[in-house]
C-alpha cells in the first residue's frame, strides 16, 4: 500500500532537521558507549548506566522509525514542527546527562548518574509524555490503533520515571531499567517491525 505524502515538502523538511538532531544523539551514545570499551577500568562501569543507554539507541532509533507517521500530518503548523523538534531535542537532552562531556568530580558513572538521576528520569518522564502527543497529533485514528495498551505503558513508564527521580535503591533501577528495555523491545516487534 502507497503511503500518500499530502504535503511532501514540508514533510522532508521537518524529517531532515529531526534527523540531524537524532543523528546527534545516535553519535553521543555510540561515542558514549565507545569510551566505556577503550577505558573500561578509568570509566569504572555500571550496568544501570549502560542498560539505560541501550534503551535510549533502541528508543532514539526506534523514533526515526516511526515519525515516518509524520506524513499523516496535512497541515504544519509551526506549534507542530514544534512539538516534533522538542520531541527530538528532549532525545538529545537525555542522552547528553547520560554521556557528559566529562564524568567530572564523579569518581564513576555510578557516582554521576545518581548525582543527575533526577534530570535524567525527569527527562525520560518527559519523552514518555511527548510521545503521546506526538502519537495524538498524527490523528485519533492513529492513536486508537494502539489500542488501550498504549496509554496504559506510556502513563506506566512516565510514572516510574517520576518515581526514580527520587528513589535511590539500586534494585529499583536495575528493574526499571530492564523493564523499560524489555517494554521497548516487544512494542517495536508488536507493532513497528514494518515501515508502513
Amino acid at each position: 500500500m502507497e503511503t500518500i505524502v499530502p504535503n511532501a515538502g514540508a514533510f522532508l523538511h521537518v524529517r531532515v532537521f529531526i534527523g540531524i538532531i537524532t543523528g546527534l544523539c545516535v553519535a553521543r551514545l555510540l561515542n558514549g558507549l565507545a569510551n566505556m570499551v577503550q577505558h573500561p577500568r578509568r570509566e569504572h562501569l555500571y550496568s544501570v548506566h549502560i542498560g539505560w543507554a541501550l534503551f535510549l539507541l533502541l528508543a532514539v532509533m526506534h523514533f526515526w522509525w516511526f515519525e515516518i507517521g509524520l506524513a499523516r500530518i496535512e497541515r504544519w503548523t509551526f506549534g507542530l514542527y514544534f512539538l516534533v523538534v522538542a520531541y527530538a531535542s528532549c532525545f538529545f537532552f537525555t542522552c547528553a546527562i547520560l554521556f557528559p562531556d566529562k564524568v567530572g568530580e564523579n569518581s564513576s558513572y555510578r557516582d554521576y548518574f545518581h548525582t543527575r538521576q533526577k534530570w535524567f528520569y525527569g527527562l525520560l518522564a518527559t519523552l514518555f509524555c511527548i510521545d503521546m502527543l506526538d502519537t495524538a497529533m498524527k490523528g485519533a485514528e492513529h492513536f486508537r490503533s494502539f489500542g488501550a495498551f498504549y496509554p496504559l505503558r506510556q502513563t506506566v513508564l512516565a510514572t516510574l520515571s517520576i518515581a526514580g527521580m527520587w528513589i535511590r535503591a539500586p534494585r529499583f533501577h536495575i528493574a526499571f531499567m530492564m523493564v523499560a528495555l524489555a517494554a521497548e523491545v516487544f512494542w517495536i516487534l508488536d507493532q513497528f517491525a514494518v515501515l508502513d
